[in-house]
C-alpha cells in the first residue's frame, strides 16, 4: 500500500494551484499563472499514470483487481453514521483519473494560446485548477458522502468557469442557469443519500467489505442493507432512482438537459472540459460507482436508466441536425452520447444463467466505460478544434466558414479523424466502444437496440453535416475578406494531434481487461452482424451528409427546409423546452404558486406579527405613563390598589 502514498498529491497539488493563482495571481504576470497551473496539472498527470500503471500491472486476488484504501479519515463522526474523507482505488477511479488529467492537461496547454491577451487569465487558470481538482476528488471519493461534496464543488467551478465573461449578459444567464438546474437535480440527489444513510447506517458503497484499507486508515461501517430491505423493497430502489436524478441533472440528461447548451457562453477550451472528461460524465460515474448496488437491490428500476437514456439519445441528435452554432451541435452531440453510456449501463441487468455478473452484464458496464474514455478524447478534439476555428474566424456560426480546410489542414484532419470516431468508422476507437454498446443494447431489447442504431445513424450524419459546413461548401469570402483564417498557434495544434492519435489508437486497447463489471478480464468480442450494420448505417448516413452538404451549392437541403419549414424550426428551437420551462416557471409556478404564498405571508403571516408587534407598542405608550418615576405616585397605586382588592374580597365574603 505503501506505493501509493504520493496519491494525496494528485489532490493536493490543484488545490494548491487554485489558491496560490487565486490569491496572488493578479500579482503575476499571464505566463507565471499559466506555467503554474500547467505544471501542476502535468505532475498530477504524470502521478495519475504512474498510479494507473503500478495498479494495473499488480497481481490480482481470485481474478480481481482489489479496491484499494491508501487514505480513510473520519472527518464527522455522527452515532453510527461517520462522514469520511479520503482516497479510493479501483479499476474505474483509476481510468478516470487517466481521463480528467488527460485532458484537463491538454486543456490547460491549449489555454496558453487561445486565452492569451485575455483579462482575467490568472483567474481563468485559478478556476480550472479547482475545476479539475473537484472532479478529481469525485471519483477517487471513498464514500457517497465525499462523492457528494465534490459533486457541489465541480457544480461551483463549472458556475465560474461557465460566467468566466462576467461582463456579458449571455454568460451570466448561462451560468446562473446551470447551477439552478443542476442544484435542482442534487437536491434528489441528497434526499437519496440520506434516506440510503438513514436506512443503511453508512455511506460506503456495496464493496465496504472487499476493501484493503491502507496503513492508519479508518475502516468502514459495513452497510446494514437488511434493515433497510426490512424497512420495505422499496427503500433501496427509491433512494437509488433519487441519486439518478441527480446524475441525469449532472449529466444533462431530458428534460433536465437545458443547461448545457446554453454553458457554451464560458471559454471554448471550459466547453472541452466539461463535455469530454468531467462534469457531464460525473452522473455516468455515479451509476457505474453505483452499480453493485443496483443490480442487487434494485435491478427493475434500471428500465428508467434505459428509457431515459433511450430517449435523450435521440431527441439530442434530433436536435443536433438543424443546429447553426458548431457549439451547439458539439453540446446536442455530447448530450446524445452522454445517453448512450446510460443506456449501455441500464442494459446490464443480471440474471442470465444465475450468475449475478454474466458476460451480458460485463458487456453493457464494459462498453460504458469505454464509451466514457473514448468519447473524452474525440469531443475533447472536437471542442478545441471547434476552438482553433472560432479563433480563426471569430464568430460560432457555420455560415462565416465553409472551404477552411486550405487554411487550417492540422485543424481540419484531426477534426476529420475525430467526426469518423463519434461516427463509429472502423478503425478509429469510437467504432469499437459505440459496437459493445449496440450489441448490448440488441440483447437486452430489439427494440432499444434498433433507436439506439438509428441515432447512431443520426450521428454520423450531423457529424459530417458539420465537418462539410465548416471545411467545404461555400467560402464566406466576404467576411474572409477582412480577416484571413490561418491556422492555430502551436499551443493550440499540439493538443488536437495528441488527442487524435489516443482517438485513433485507442479502439485497440484491450480495456475489458482492465475495467469491467466483476472486476475479472473481459475479452471484447465483435459481434459483425451488430457491427456490420452500425458501419453500413454508418456509411449510408456519411454519404446522404456528403451528397446534401459538400458541394457549392446545396439544393437538397434548400428543399428539404422548404418542405418541412416547421419541423426544422421546431428541432432548431430545441423543441420549444426552453419555452416549456419559461412556461412552467413563470405562468404556473410564480404566477399561482409563488404569488400566492408571497401574498400570504406579507399579508396574513406579517399582518399577523406586525399587528402584535403595534398592539404591544401600543400598550407599552399606554402604560409608559405609570412608570414616572415618582415613588409618592406608585404608592397612592399601591395603596388604592390594596384598598380595591380588600373591598372585592370583603364584598365576595359577605
Amino acid at each position: 500500500m505503501m506505493e501509493y502514498s504520493y496519491v494525496f498529491l494528485i489532490l493536493l497539488l490543484p488545490l494548491l494551484s487554485f489558491l496560490v493563482l487565486g490569491l496572488a495571481g493578479m500579482k503575476m504576470s499571464h505566463k507565471t499563472a499559466g506555467l503554474i497551473g500547467t505544471t501542476s496539472l502535468g505532475i498530477v498527470t504524470a502521478l495519475s499514470y504512474m498510479t494507473a500503471f503500478s495498479y494495473f500491472t499488480a497481481d490480482r486476488v481470485d481474478g480481481v483487481f482489489q479496491t484499494l484504501v491508501p487514505y480513510n479519515f473520519t472527518w464527522l463522526p455522527l452515532g453510527k453514521l461517520h462522514f469520511d474523507i479520503g482516497i479510493l482505488l479501483d479499476p474505474i477511479s483509476v481510468m478516470m483519473l487517466i481521463v480528467i488529467s488527460t485532458v484537463s492537461l491538454m486543456v490547460h496547454i491549449y489555454s496558453f494560446g487561445y486565452m492569451h491577451g485575455e483579462k482575467g487569465f490568472q483567474r481563468y487558470y485559478a478556476f480550472l485548477s479547482l475545476f479539475t481538482m473537484s472532479m478529481l476528488g469525485l471519483v477517487v471519493a471513498t464514500n457517497i458522502f465525499q462523492m457528494y461534496l465534490f459533486w457541489e464543488l465541480v457544480g461551483v467551478s463549472s458556475y465560474l468557469l461557465i460566467g468566466f465573461y462576467y461582463k456579458t449578459h449571455e454568460a451570466v444567464a448561462a451560468s446562473k442557469k446551470a447551477f439552478i438546474v443542476t442544484r435542482f437535480a442534487d437536491m434528489f440527489f441528497l434526499i437519496g443519500i440520506l434516506i440510503f444513510g438513514y436506512y443503511t447506517e453508512s455511506f460506503s458503497f456495496s464493496f465496504a467489505g472487499d476493501v484493503v484499507m491502507g496503513e492508519g486508515a479508518a475502516p468502514f461501517i459495513e452497510a446494514n442493507a437488511a434493515k433497510a430491505m426490512a424497512a420495505g423493497a422499496m427503500i433501496l430502489p427509491t433512494a437509488l432512482v433519487l441519486m439518478f436524478i441527480g446524475g441525469a441533472g449532472k449529466s444533462a440528461m431530458f428534460p433536465l438537459h437545458i443547461w448545457l447548451p446554453d454553458a457554451m457562453e464560458g471559454p471554448t477550451p471550459v466547453s472541452a472540459l466539461i463535455h469530454a472528461a468531467t462534469m457531464v460524465v460525473a452522473g455516468v460515474f455515479q451509476i457505474a460507482r453505483m452499480f453493485p448496488l443496483w443490480i442487487e437491490y434494485a435491478p427493475q428500476a434500471m428500465s428508467i436508466v434505459v428509457w431515459v437514456g433511450v430517449f435523450t439519445a435521440f431527441y439530442a441528435a434530433a436536435v443536433a441536425c438543424a443546429q447553426s452554432d458548431i457549439k451547439r451541435v458539439l453540446a446536442f452531440s455530447t448530450i446524445s452520447q452522454i445517453a448512450f453510456m446510460m443506456v449501455a449501463l441500464g442494459v446490464c441487468l443480471p440474471g442470465h444463467h444465475g450468475a449475478v455478473l454474466d458476460n451480458h452484464a460485463q458487456l453493457g458496464y464494459m462498453a460504458s466505460m469505454f464509451h466514457l474514455f473514448t468519447h473524452a478524447m474525440f469531443k475533447a478534439c472536437l471542442f478545441l478544434g471547434a476552438g482553433c476555428i472560432i479563433h480563426a474566424v471569430h464568430s460560432n456560426e457555420m455560415a462565416m466558414m465553409g472551404g477552411l480546410r486550405k487554411y487550417m489542414p492540422i485543424t481540419h484532419i484531426t477534426f476529420l479523424i475525430s467526426c469518423l470516431a463519434i461516427a463509429g468508422i472502423p478503425p478509429f476507437s469510437g467504432f469499437f466502444s459505440k459496437d459493445e454498446i449496440l450489441t448490448a443494447s440488441m440483447q437486452y431489447s430489439p427494440v432499444v437496440g434498433w433507436i439506439m442504431t438509428g441515432v447512431a445513424a443520426m450521428t454520423a450524419f450531423y457529424m459530417f453535416r458539420l465537418y462539410y459546413g465548416i471545411f467545404w461548401g461555400t467560402e464566406n469570402k466576404e467576411a474572409h475578406a477582412h480577416h484571413t483564417p490561418h491556422e492555430a498557434p502551436l499551443t493550440m495544434t499540439i493538443p488536437l494531434i495528441f488527442l487524435s492519435l489516443v482517438t485513433i489508437g485507442a479502439g485497440f486497447i484491450p480495456f475489458g481487461h482492465f475495467v469491467s463489471a466483476s472486476g475479472e478480464a473481459y475479452d471484447i468480442h465483435l459481434d459483425w452482424t451488430v457491427a456490420g450494420t452500425s458501419i453500413v448505417v454508418a456509411v449510408c448516413s456519411i454519404l446522404l451528409a456528403t451528397y446534401i452538404y459538400k458541394g457549392e451549392k446545396q439544393p437538397v437541403a434548400d428543399k428539404l427546409y422548404k418542405a418541412f419549414p416547421k419541423l426544422h424550426r421546431a428541432a432548431y428551437k430545441r423543441f420549444y423546452m426552453d419555452e416549456v420551462y419559461q412556461f412552467v416557471t413563470h405562468k404556473i409556478i410564480f404566477n399561482l404558486v409563488s404569488k400566492p404564498i408571497a401574498w400570504f405571508d406579507r399579508r396574513v403571516i406579517d399582518g399577523t406579527f406586525n399587528f402584535m408587534a403595534w398592539g404591544t407598542n401600543e400598550a407599552g405608550e399606554s402604560i409608559r405613563g405609570w412608570q414616572s418615576g415618582d415613588v409618592r405616585h406608585y404608592a397612592v397605586w399601591i395603596l388604592t390598589g390594596a384598598v380595591a382588592l380588600t373591598l372585592i374580597l370583603l364584598a365576595f365574603a359577605v
